[in-house]
């Protein structure tokens, strides 16, 4: 399970507290924070979960507790990681999810938040990455995905062109984004089981990666900046995924 971890900030933080696969072992509460709390305090106990009673700290203790510059909003909890599920749990699913995302070594847990907010708010089963080469579970990217960590299921894998095999073999169209994609992202198909695969900005998707995807597609951007921040890329594609399911 690996060592516990802290989240801060009301709205991961709730998340994670209401989270019965959560084991919650401490709780940090300033006054203010106490006050932006108690109605999540009081859902816990009416839904019988089992926390601990919060201790009531400082400003200045709380700041000692999260690192420098946290938006803590005077709520920190310390809490078990979630377990990952596995790929073969996800794809094997009845029904498997509709729609997968795949990240190729991003390891900026600001934009691994960010990714796993915008999938929960269109929709995916999961997020894919990397055993190494990507962000640990912590609280900030707990507190940029605000909430979404307790939704979204991180699946971390050995080998991302060997999952990338499995998904296709489980039916899914495996589709990497890149500015070189001949066509863009939604003059695609994307109504059956689909993987949008995302690479590092800069680098982009690996030599390998690309090859393992079923097409490579590009967002239609112009002007003057020609590309999206990876996680601002994620949620147009998202977008375009969801759009395409709800049209009749």
């Amino acid at each position: 399970m690996g060592e516990n971890v802290l989240i801060w900030g009301i709205h991961a933080a709730r998340a994670a507290y209401l989270n019965p696969q959560r084991r919650i072992t401490r709780v940090w509460l300033t006054e203010a924070g106490q006050k932006l709390f108690e109605s999540t305090i009081a859902e816990a106990r009416d839904e019988l979960l089992k926390r601990p009673d919060a201790k009531k700290v400082n400003r200045e203790e709380m700041d000692r507790v999260t690192p420098p510059n946290s938006v803590h909003q005077g709520i920190v909890i310390e809490t078990t990681p979630l377990t990952d599920p596995g790929l073969h749990a996800i794809i094997s699913a009845n029904p498997p999810p509709a729609l997968i995302l795949m990240l190729d070594q991003v390891t900026d847990p600001h934009n691994v938040g960010a990714i796993l907010r915008s999938a929960a708010a269109f929709g995916a089963g999961a997020v894919i990455m990397t055993e190494r080469n990507a962000p640990a579970t912590t609280g900030v990217l707990a507190k940029s995905a605000s909430g979404a960590l307790e939704h979204v299921p991180m699946v971390h894998v050995v080998n991302l062109s060997r999952a990338l095999d499995d998904l296709r073999e489980a039916g899914y169209w495996c589709v990497g984004l890149a500015e070189e994609g001949k066509k863009s992202l939604s003059d695609l198909d994307l109504s059956g089981r689909t993987v949008l695969v995302l690479g590092a900005e800069g680098e982009g998707l690996r030599h390998l990666t690309r090859q393992k995807c079923d097409e490579l597609a590009r967002l239609p951007t112009q002007g003057p900046i020609g590309s999206l921040n990876v996680s601002n890329a994620a949620a147009v594609a998202l977008y375009e995924v969801r759009r395409q399911a709800d049209t009749p």
